[in-house]
């Protein structure tokens, strides 16, 4: 076990976290203003499938050599901003069910890439594989760790943050002293979808070089449990992000590290000694996300006016 602690482990731990620090940033933007952000795992898987289509075309196609990544990772954030607008539109203007609409567009966003990549480039399951130069791994990480101070900064030091905690605590007094409360919205949530489609745009071209389907595998849940165990602070999110990014990268790493005991070993009909099997080890991250919610969503207290539609009095 003592070789499971290693640089290796920090490394991937961080590598882990980003995607989850840029979409609990997001997601903690967008719920301050009062609007719930179960669609982090859609903008992600937009952000990904963009990314790693548009970084392929941009390589293989137009030959724009190093500028590749960085457009791909552009058409990421936009296309989070994209499915963030549709997101926004449907529960600010028209005051659908938040969750509803959420659960929604994370439907939708599991079969859409899907279908594009069969049309554009007639398989379904991934997006050709992007050279390894034309990739990004360092700079998303960058921008996660940055974000941070940043997101602390906007909210609690400029007008712009105070608006945006008044309308998720109060929109009606916010409403009052002449805040717009549906441009405050509207701005934290395609705040979220920007910083959403950057992590998964990061997952295709930084941790991997293509998008395959589903590739987020829950990570928007995982930055939701986050935030909330976050208390909807940055700092405190950004840790929340690191023990789970730990988690993952512990469970990677014990793979074929830990043996099964004689009792468990009959019950899975396996022979004593055998390597526990890999299913049970990538279980962990979402049994702590289970946990997390389950333990803390209580103690958690949630901006006052969260998933409320707000109705302007005439």
């Amino acid at each position: 076990m003592r070789d499971l602690f290693t640089i290796a482990l920090i490394w991937s731990t961080v590598r882990l976290a980003t995607p989850l620090i840029l979409a609990a940033l997001g997601g903690l933007f967008s719920e301050r203003s009062g609007i719930i952000n179960i669609a982090l795992e859609g903008k992600m898987l937009a952000g990904a499938f963009t990314a790693a289509a548009v970084t392929y075309a941009a390589d293989s196609k137009l030959h724009l050599g190093a500028a590749s990544p960085w457009i791909g990772l552009l058409a990421g954030m936009s296309a989070g901003i994209f499915i963030a607008a549709i997101y926004a539109i449907v529960c600010i203007r028209y005051k659908a069910d938040q969750v509803v609409s959420g659960t929604a567009i994370n439907i939708l966003m599991i079969g859409v890439p899907g279908f594009l990549s069969g049309a554009l480039f007639l398989s379904s399951g991934s997006t050709p594989q992007i050279p390894k130069e034309q990739l990004i791994p360092w700079a998303p990480i960058i921008i996660a760790f940055a974000m941070v101070p940043i997101t602390w900064y906007v909210l609690y030091r400029t007008p712009f943050g105070l608006r945006l905690r008044s309308v998720g605590e109060n929109p009606e007094a916010a409403d009052a002293a002449g805040v717009s409360v549906s441009r405050i919205r509207y701005s934290g949530v395609l705040i979220a979808g920007a910083l959403a489609g950057m992590g998964g745009a990061y997952l295709s071209i930084g941790q991997s070089s293509l998008f395959t389907r589903n590739m987020t595998s829950g990570r928007g849940f995982i930055a939701l449990a986050a935030l909330i165990f976050g208390k909807w602070r940055p700092v405190q999110t950004l840790l929340a992000c690191l023990l789970f990014g730990f988690t993952e990268a512990v469970s990677i790493q014990m793979q074929g590290a830990i043996k099964l005991p004689a009792f468990f070993a009959t019950l899975l009909r396996q022979t004593p000694g055998d390597d526990i099997p890999v299913q049970f080890i990538q279980m962990v991250p979402y049994l702590l996300t289970i946990i997390v919610l389950a333990g803390f969503i209580g103690s958690s207290r949630p901006p006052r006016a969260l998933g409320i539609p707000y109705q302007k009095e005439k």
